[in-house]
């Protein structure tokens, strides 16, 4: 690659992390299951009751904290991501080995 051209990809992931940061300065990120409560509450008329509670609560008494949540999040990001990719790297061994 020209030098040029990595200098100009460099400063456009810049950008495109950056202003993000400026542009939604007071914008408001809730999660999924926040916006779908509320999105029941609005359709029925009146407050949503969750119908079961989570197993890790139940087993532990207390709801778990932000940080065990994202940490386990991780994890399961983590399997995943090694699944698919011994499963591609295996294609590829397969695809080298046929050509053979």
């Amino acid at each position: 690659m020209k030098k040029s051209t990595v200098i100009i990809l460099l400063v456009l992931i810049l950008l495109i992390a950056i202003v993000p940061l400026f542009a939604l300065k007071d914008a408001e990120f809730g999660g999924a299951d926040d916006a779908a409560s509320d999105a029941v509450s609005e359709v029925r008329g009146e407050e949503y009751e969750p119908w079961y509670t989570p197993v890790a609560e139940t087993i532990l008494g207390d709801e778990i904290p932000g940080e065990v949540e994202s940490l386990i999040f991780c994890v399961q990001t983590g399997i995943g991501v090694g699944i698919i990719a011994y499963f591609m790297g295996r294609f590829v061994e397969r695809k080298k080995h046929s050509e053979k």
